[in-house]
């Protein structure tokens, strides 16, 4: 075991030419500890019912052992991952570090499991938006052609979001948080089998290299530091900065509230869904745009290629300009502009992974000169 910690935290080889944000992975993962210990705690004390859940949420801001601060913990870890997340990615995307293909894989996986836990964990305070987002996205099940009823009724547990439902996300929020602990556990084992990416494109990555401990470990402590101190003072200070006004309204299937939106991480992703005017046609949409962030490419091109550069940041700015206009009222120019901006930002990023690739030989991508 120590041989095993040595190798993989302590000796390890890595390129010298990694920059800040390479540390991003490492502070993912403190994050998911975070959230894995906040999350036990809160387990032991959510109750799981329509009647139950949203005071039992409301008593965790009133504890006087500090559950509140665990409660605001979590809701801030979840953010803090993504923003992480989002940057790691990007930061991927960037240096192509999609050609690793088992890396890539496992954290594309990885991500597509965050979101799901991150909406199954958002269904849980039983809330306004809450339970309307749960609605909302559960009833576009329906939509599936031939087996769209009966996969409604299966996951749903009945006609509509009732009790029977959040028993069941409960359970697999709990039960998805030992799959994701796993697929991290996966996605560093095939990352140090590898080697990391480098911003110098050296081939291999390990042309100049210093031992992980002693440089890259006081790198992540010091972004750990930074991150610590912003994360510390939101929680303290701004614990309900993102969350909306309706998140302090008991769910009731009665009254829609006026503006349905999910958390700022998933509103790239929600305008996408409501530009198309067909709810089957928005999700194909989104499963176009997923599978082409998961194409697995080698390129033959460094990222300081001008046309390349230009085709990513077109790219990011279309998703940062979707993220906004998901959180805008659903009507005109905002709908128009959301269908130009989804489809613009799948062509690009169709560009970005297919204008420069390169065909694999015999399962190893050549060296570009």
């Amino acid at each position: 075991m120590v041989g095993l910690v040595r190798g993989n935290v302590i000796d390890l080889p890595t390129n010298v030419a990694l920059s800040y944000f390479w540390c991003g992975g490492f502070m993912i993962s403190v994050f998911l500890v975070l959230q894995f210990v906040s999350g036990v705690i809160l387990s032991f004390l959510y109750v799981a019912d329509v009647g139950l859940s949203f005071a039992c949420v409301c008593d965790f801001t009133q504890d006087s052992f500090y559950v509140w601060l665990v409660r605001y913990a979590h809701v801030w870890g979840v953010t803090f991952i993504f923003f992480l997340f989002f940057l790691h990615m990007g930061r991927s995307l960037y240096y192509s570090s999609y050609s690793k293909v088992g890396v890539w894989n496992v954290g594309f996986v990885l991500y597509i499991l965050m979101m799901a836990e991150a909406f199954l964990g958002y269904i849980l305070p039983w809330h306004q938006m809450s339970y309307w987002a749960a609605t909302v996205i559960t009833s576009i099940l329906s939509s599936v052609p031939l087996v769209g009823a009966s996969l409604y009724k299966f996951v749903v547990g009945g006609f509509g979001v009732t009790n029977v439902t959040l028993v069941r996300v409960f359970s697999a929020h709990i039960c998805l948080a030992f799959v994701i602990v796993g697929a991290s556990v996966l996605h560093l084992f095939y990352l140090h089998r590898s080697g990391s990416n480098n911003p110098l494109f050296v081939s291999g990555g390990y042309s100049d290299v210093v031992l992980f401990h002693g440089y890259f470990t006081f790198k992540d402590s010091f972004f750990f530091f930074l991150l610590a101190c912003f994360f510390c003072f939101f929680c303290f200070f701004t614990p309900d900065l993102f969350l909306d006004v309706e998140s302090y309204i008991e769910a009731d299937p009665l009254v829609t509230p006026a503006a349905i939106k999910p958390e700022w991480y998933f509103l790239a992703f929600y305008a996408m869904l409501r530009s198309i005017e067909s709810k089957i046609g928005g999700l194909v949409l989104i499963v176009c745009f997923l599978f082409l962030l998961w194409l697995p490419s080698f390129n033959c091109s460094c990222c300081y290629s001008v046309a390349r550069q230009v085709v990513f940041w077109w790219g990011v700015s279309l998703f940062v300009l979707l993220t906004y206009l998901g959180a805008c009222h659903p009507e005109h120019p905002h709908v128009l502009i959301s269908k130009i901006s989804s489809f613009g930002l799948v062509f690009f990023l169709g560009l970005y992974k297919g204008l420069w690739a390169v065909p694999y030989s015999n399962g190893v991508p050549p060296l570009c000169v």
